[in-house]
């Protein structure tokens, strides 16, 4: 008999485990997610912002180390339009930190982008097949999903509020990510947020699941097996989780966030939107905390990058980082991902056995 009070995940997926690794777009590799399925999970590929060429490539040296289903993961965002004024006055805010580390002037112009997820990203994944893709930002036009169902795509989405998972819902998704306010990385709010903004896992996971019927999936602040079976407790099927996977040896993780990880504590990280356009959280640097003394608009998502990217390319780490993680990354281990895996359930079972009735 499984220990899983909810079954629908782990059957709708195909996986014993209902733990996902979250898809950490520049830390996730082929290697790491290929561990995680093997050892029973759902590993991920983030392939928001990587070409065609690389997401083909990535997912064949996936599947040479797995036959176990996985996920592809994307942001549904416009291609991004930043108004002149808007542009000015962020080249303004930026000059003295330019000046700083002599970089010249900050850029004039901003890279035309693409959506985040169009037809020719659709065409790669009916070609590809993963079990699940997963979105994050929003929904795809229905004509997208459809195409997506009709080649037995399984369907995730991302939500900060119950009224976004009700919208993902009636969409047609088959299971929801309920991202809480602790969570690493950008958050996968439907609209553009502000940094102070968010509703917190607890809080946050059984409104949704009490929105929606399909598999409700936890995520921020989840790094241990406590934190899997309060998620459970709280109505969820399963986890995703990012930050508790950024030590293991498969994961690119570089070396001064690795020692970063280690040092720091629970109130080491913020929300900030100063490195991409939207917000996300990340370890604290002076850059990030100067700019959240002022909440004028930034340019658009991902345009933000050519403005920060030079910064990132030139200040120590500790002016200038951006070092996604969430709250929970003092629980953090050095250990593999099958092993992580592993004490995880073994850490899940031990806990709902303390809250089983006697």
């Amino acid at each position: 008999m499984t220990m899983w009070p909810d079954q629908r995940l782990c059957d709708l997926l195909g996986i014993e485990h209902p733990i996902i690794q979250a898809p950490m777009t520049g830390t996730c590799t082929p290697a790491l997610a290929a561990a995680v399925c093997n050892a029973g999970g759902l590993g991920s590929l983030g392939c928001a912002e990587k070409p065609l060429d690389r997401i083909r490539r990535e997912v064949a040296e996936l599947r040479a180390l797995t036959d176990r289903p996985f996920n592809l993961n994307f942001f549904t965002v416009d291609a991004p339009r930043t108004d002149p004024q808007t542009l000015a006055r962020t080249r303004d805010r930026l000059k003295p930190w330019y000046d700083r580390y002599g970089l010249g002037t900050p850029p004039e112009q901003l890279p035309d982008l693409k959506a985040g997820f169009d037809a020719e990203k659709l065409d790669l994944m009916l070609e590809l097949r993963p079990r699940m893709v997963s979105f994050h930002f929003g929904i795809p036009d229905a004509s997208m999903l459809t195409a997506l169902k009709s080649a037995g795509i399984i369907l995730v989405g991302t939500a900060t509020t119950a009224a976004e998972a009700r919208a993902l819902d009636h969409a047609g998704f088959d299971a929801i990510i309920a991202q809480g306010w602790e969570a690493g990385g950008h958050r996968g709010s439907h609209r553009v947020t502000r940094p102070y903004e968010g509703v917190g896992t607890v809080a946050l996971v059984p409104q949704v699941a009490d929105a929606v019927s399909v598999p409700v999936i936890a995520a921020g602040g989840i790094a241990d097996g406590r934190g899997i079976a309060a998620a459970l407790a709280l109505g969820a099927s399963g986890v995703q989780m990012g930050t508790a996977f950024l030590r293991c040896p498969e994961a690119a993780t570089a070396t001064a966030w690795r020692d970063r990880l280690r040092t720091a504590t629970e109130a080491d990280t913020m929300a900030t939107d100063a490195f991409s356009g939207r917000c996300a959280r990340a370890l604290r640097s002076r850059y990030a905390e100067e700019m959240a003394q002022h909440h004028d608009p930034l340019p658009g998502f991902i345009q933000m990058y050519a403005l920060s990217g030079p910064l990132l390319d030139a200040a120590p780490d500790e002016e200038v980082s951006f070092h996604l993680c969430g709250q929970a990354l003092t629980l953090g281990r050095d250990i593999t991902a099958a092993d992580l895996i592993a004490q995880l359930v073994e850490e899940t079972r031990a806990s709902l056995a303390r809250l089983a009735p006697r």
